[in-house]
């Protein structure tokens, strides 16, 4: 007679996952089979940065970093970008999931909850002291260890660069340390299954489509189609969730309902939730130094309006000469 027995294990088969569920019942001595599948997770790399517009004096620390209190904050442009491509990807996914990873400061979190309005289903902030100042270099060995964290994962997505930086290098860096192939400058979506994506490449001289096998990190360009609005369901749903740093003046009510709807939980991770070397972070760990920041207004010169008139036309004639544009 065969004893009640319950074994769970894991299989993985490239991307698709399936947990196996073996029941031997001794009642009728028969043997019951289910395969669940887990989810597909797409995990987007979102930053909240100073808005570079309003670029004033004191916009920059003695030590060489961005006051990032002296101007405000914005979601970065182009990682809205990406969390359009991977909601998009999420909606001819079925069962997958989105989710945001931050790095920064505890109002961060903003972010993540602008994200769920439009259709992400979870935060993780990465907040810690000794991450501030991190360089590209120090932000993909942070991010890189995150998203670890939350192996496995299919598609890691983030904005081609960040306006506070320009630097395009966190996407690639971060995929150079997870050993992730990496499809740079993407534009669209043009069609992706549990195993493989295809997407169209914004280059600076054409487009190019190319086809890479799961797991992938992409990174969008701002040509990519806009991020959807948010979507009045959702802002209802998730407009009270919080990290744990912004609970400290909220009030014993509003912990209860963080209790019962675990949903609006937005976890933090610090240095030692991700085994980080002190090393590899913020100023000790980022080779980069910046000396010197500034606005730079760009001014258009005086223009010349021509007629189709013969001597206009001769003017035009002389100045292209001039200029060595022809002749």
């Amino acid at each position: 007679m065969l004893k009640p027995l319950f074994k769970e294990r894991l299989y993985r088969t490239t991307s698709v996952q399936f947990i196996i569920f073996i029941t031997f019942a001794d009642e009728n001595n028969y043997i019951e089979i289910q395969h669940k599948s887990m989810s597909f997770k797409i995990v987007v790399l979102a930053k909240q940065v100073p808005d570079t517009r309003n670029v004033g004096k004191d916009a920059m620390k003695e030590d060489g970093t961005v006051n990032r209190a002296a101007l405000p904050a914005i979601f970065n442009p182009e990682d809205l970008n990406a969390l359009e491509l991977a909601l998009q990807m999420k909606d001819r996914i079925p069962d997958s999931e989105v989710i945001i990873l931050t790095m920064g400061p505890c109002r961060a979190s903003e972010i993540i909850r602008e994200s769920m309005y439009r259709g992400a289903d979870k935060g993780y902030l990465i907040t810690d002291r000794k991450f501030a100042g991190s360089d590209t270099l120090a932000t993909s060995y942070t991010l890189s260890l995150a998203v670890k964290k939350l192996m496995p994962c299919d598609v890691v997505i983030a904005g081609r660069q960040a306006i506070d930086g320009d630097t395009a290098q966190v996407g690639p860096q971060t995929a150079e340390k997870l050993n992730m192939p990496q499809i740079t400058y993407a534009e669209e979506l043009m069609d992706i299954n549990r195993e493989s994506v295809t997407i169209k490449r914004r280059l600076e001289r054409g487009i190019e489509v190319v086809k890479v096998k799961l797991p992938v990190v992409v990174t969008v360009h701002s040509s990519a189609p806009d991020c959807r609005p948010r979507n009045a369901k959702l802002t209802m749903k998730y407009k009270h969730a919080r990290a744990s740093s912004e609970l400290q003046e909220q009030d014993s009510k509003y912990n209860a309902l963080r209790d019962a709807r675990p949903y609006l939980n937005i976890v933090e991770w610090t240095v030692s939730d991700l085994n980080a070397d002190d090393a590899w972070l913020g100023l000790t760990g980022s080779p980069t130094k910046v000396k010197k920041i500034e606005n730079v207004v760009l001014t258009h010169k005086d223009a010349t309006v021509l007629t189709s008139s013969e001597q206009d036309i001769d003017l035009l004639m002389k100045e292209l000469i001039a200029s060595h544009v022809i002749g």
